[in-house]
């Protein structure tokens, strides 16, 4: 017996994401039959949010409650939840289990397949806010799925719901997949972190800094989207000025400690962009050496500092 065009949806986990993805659905039509979480009161609050949800007691009972369970909890608890559930699947029945982890492989949920049920992976590329803002602003977002023959399609049709663009990925791969995704959140943070370092050092406090450069951030991302990575880059990498991104280097190096590996770690990547244009800076050369030199003197002396000691 195939899964139904309109499974009973089953939640285990009731955080950020659980909440936006099991309200989405609601909305879209699919039954959310039973929720839990290692709250009771978040599953409470969850199930009293959706019509004809229920907060049950453990992750078992969602099982025996739904056709397709979502595994929203942490990376280091989708192994041992999976292992501990059973599935019903006398009679031809069908079962789905999904984790929405971008990290961890889809072979950890074996378990259940060993038992005949269908096995997945449904990861939103997408910051939960926690908000109810994360209904709407999830919309044009993509989710990355991984799964097999009638879930696929029942994965793809869930996601479409929520208004999400659908990739698709081999589980070899996740962890490449994953951790380059943090370039465009954690690591932009990291990178706002730096600036907002960099300008304690001039006397701008972090609210001063960022009313500044949030605006900056938010320009970037929409020049980006109209014009791709190349067409958005800015800056003296962009207009070719050799002279101006030496003295950066050299300030940077002043600096101390590892702004000025990271300054030109990064600039190595925005020469990569301005040299992939149709007409790269005439000084893309000098400017490809000045960095190589400032990177090749700052692991000399982290080579020095390391035979000192």
């Amino acid at each position: 017996m195939p899964l139904p065009a309109l499974p009973r949806l089953g939640f285990i986990g009731a955080g950020r994401l659980a909440r936006c993805l099991a309200t989405g659905f609601a909305r879209a039509g699919y039954p959310v039959a039973a929720v839990t979480a290692r709250s009771s009161d978040s599953a409470g609050r969850l199930a009293c949010a959706l019509p004809l949800c229920r907060a049950v007691a453990d992750a078992q009972a969602v099982a025996d409650s739904s056709d397709l369970v979502f595994l929203a909890v942490p990376d280091d608890s989708i192994g041992t939840i999976a292992n501990n559930l059973r599935f019903d699947t006398r009679d031809g029945r069908s079962a789905a289990l999904v984790h929405c982890s971008g990290a961890t492989s889809v072979g950890v949920l074996a378990a259940a397949g060993a038992q005949g049920v269908s096995i997945g992976g449904f990861h939103p590329l997408y910051l939960f806010s926690g908000d109810e803002a994360d209904l709407e602003r999830i919309a044009g977002c993509s989710v990355t799925i991984e799964a097999q023959g009638e879930l696929a399609p029942l994965l793809g049709a869930l996601a479409r719901s929520l208004g999400c663009e659908i990739l698709t990925l081999e589980g070899a791969r996740r962890m490449l997949y994953h951790g380059a995704a943090h370039y465009a959140a954690s690591f932009a943070l990291a990178a706002l972190a730096e600036a907002v370092d960099v300008w304690g050092t001039l006397g701008f406090d972090e609210d001063q800094s960022l009313r500044a450069l949030l605006p900056m951030l938010a320009g970037t991302v929409q020049a980006a989207r109209a014009k791709g990575l190349s067409g958005a880059l800015a800056g003296p990498v962009s207009r070719g000025d050799a002279a101006v991104l030496e003295q950066q280097l050299a300030a940077f190096e002043a600096l101390g400690s590892d702004h000025a590996t990271l300054y030109a770690l990064l600039t190595r990547r925005a020469l990569s962009l301005a040299r992939s244009r149709t007409q790269p800076p005439a000084s893309i050369d000098a400017m490809t050496e000045a960095v190589e030199a400032t990177l090749a003197r700052l692991e000399r002396s982290l080579s020095r500092s390391a035979g000192a000691t």
